[in-house]
């Protein structure tokens, strides 16, 4: 499994190209699937990138959870599934290519934040990422709920 780690920023131009940034290039050994899956957050107004071996994993488990004869799963899967975008860094120049779709729905205008969170990444618009931190006292009392007694 591929561990992402650390805050990079990258400015979008016109087409939607951004650097990848070469920390989280390099966190992918040599030999794996160089493509990567980037689809809007359920939870958060910003994008998930997932290495194409994670993006499987958690993809299969999703969907052995669904049973496709109830309408309502399909509705879900097809949804979850809409607007999915492949990309591959370039390996000359280390750019990749995100719809200007997915880069709208998350209000790109012309700078984003990669936010490595161990097993994923987090796309945001830099607005955004700066006003999603929470407050120390929430942050705590969410670790205190999750602690084990």
């Amino acid at each position: 499994m591929v561990t992402f780690i650390g805050k990079y920023s990258a400015k979008v131009d016109d087409k939607g190209r951004l650097v990848f940034p070469s920390p989280f290039k390099s966190a992918v050994p040599s030999g794996n699937d160089p493509r990567f899956v980037i689809k809007k957050s359920l939870y958060d107004n910003c994008l998930e990138m997932w290495s194409y071996e994670e993006w499987e994993r958690e993809s299969e488990k999703i969907r052995e959870g669904l049973d496709f004869f109830n309408p309502q799963h399909v509705q879900f899967w097809r949804q979850y599934m809409r607007d999915c975008d492949i990309v591959e860094p370039d390996p000359k120049v280390g750019r990749i290519s995100i719809s200007r779709y997915l880069l709208d729905a998350i209000g790109v205008s012309k700078e984003v934040v990669f936010f490595g969170v161990n097993f994923k990444i987090e796309i945001w618009a830099k607005e955004n990422f700066e006003n999603s931190e929470i407050n120390t006292e929430d942050y705590i009392a969410i670790a205190k709920s999750l602690s084990r007694k």
